[in-house]
């Protein structure tokens, strides 16, 4: 059965997806980005400070799922500009610092509202 997570600790979804769904087992998220619960945009910040504010909405799913990023199996991340994955990267390595997960990271032509990266996951609720 599926079970919809929603949080107010992460941006609402603004469109007709959940902020991530599970059943049970797995959870999948729906792709976060530099957006603040509050609605701030972050889309002019440095691509760390971007990747750090998708990675905390990330962790406030994982959190009201009952997971934690100990529990990611696999991240995609999608970045506007591949020339932005070293900065990216060692953010997302603070984050992750014990076993990260599998990860793909990829360039796109453009992400919503128009920020650097977005960051999607599955995680075991097991």
């Amino acid at each position: 059965m599926k079970r919809i997570i929603e949080t107010d600790d992460a941006p609402a979804a603004v469109g007709a997806y959940s902020q991530a769904t599970s059943n049970d087992s797995l959870l999948f998220t729906a792709g976060q980005i530099p957006l603040t619960a509050d609605g701030d945009l972050l889309d002019d910040e440095p691509i760390a400070a971007q990747t750090e504010q998708a990675l905390y909405n990330l962790d406030a799913v994982l959190d009201e799922a009952g997971a934690s990023s100990e529990d990611v199996l696999k991240v995609t991340v999608y970045l506007d500009d591949i020339d932005d994955f070293d900065a990216m990267n060692e953010t997302y390595a603070d984050y992750f610092d014990d076993q990260p997960p599998a990860r793909s990271a990829v360039e796109v032509a453009a992400l919503p509202k128009g920020v650097g990266v977005e960051i999607e996951a599955v995680a075991s609720l097991e």
